[in-house]
């Protein structure tokens, strides 16, 4: 048995591929665009218990891997914040539909209503980045206090955003 092994592998060497290539070998360049996080440092969950600290909403709770967070008032609704460095208001644009542009305090924005009580507005920070606050409310009968909040929320959060690039 030993001898049939040592004589398969005495084939594979002898019959292994050994080709050679003319020329001088360098390495391969690869080039990647920089991924730079424009919100490094900055947390979702602590922005948004900063901005709705003595409103009456709990703790923050991160909704997803990415850098995303709600607060939930009770009887009222919950804030949620998303601070995306890869898409956006191009993407949001085309995620959403109803779209309405707007102005954050001077920056370009976009609002959107989902559902019977949610609304949203995306504050540009770059070509492809967004922060992106979310009211949704526990009523439907407080539904047209939804895009109003997310405006006011939106204005408050604008200062603490990097400058747009």
């Amino acid at each position: 048995m030993r001898a049939l092994a040592g004589v398969a592998y005495l084939i594979l060497t002898l019959t292994a591929c050994t080709s050679t290539v003319a020329g001088t070998p360098s390495p391969v360049v690869t080039s990647s665009p920089a991924s730079t996080d424009v919100f490094a440092g900055l947390q979702a969950c602590q922005v948004l218990e900063q901005l709705t600290a003595g409103e009456g909403f709990g703790p923050g709770e991160n909704i997803s891997k990415r850098n995303e967070c709600d607060v939930l008032k009770p009887e009222y609704g919950s804030y949620g914040l998303a601070l995306d460095p890869v898409q956006g208001l191009s993407e949001f644009a085309a995620a959403n539909t109803g779209v309405v542009d707007i102005s954050v305090n001077g920056r370009d924005a976009m609002r959107a209503s989902f559902s019977s009580t949610g609304c949203s507005v995306a504050v540009e920070v770059a070509e492809h980045a967004r922060a992106m606050v979310t009211v949704t409310m526990s009523r439907t009968s407080d539904a047209a206090q939804a895009c109003p909040d997310a405006q006011a929320l939106a204005e408050k959060l604008e200062p603490l955003l990097p400058e747009v690039q």
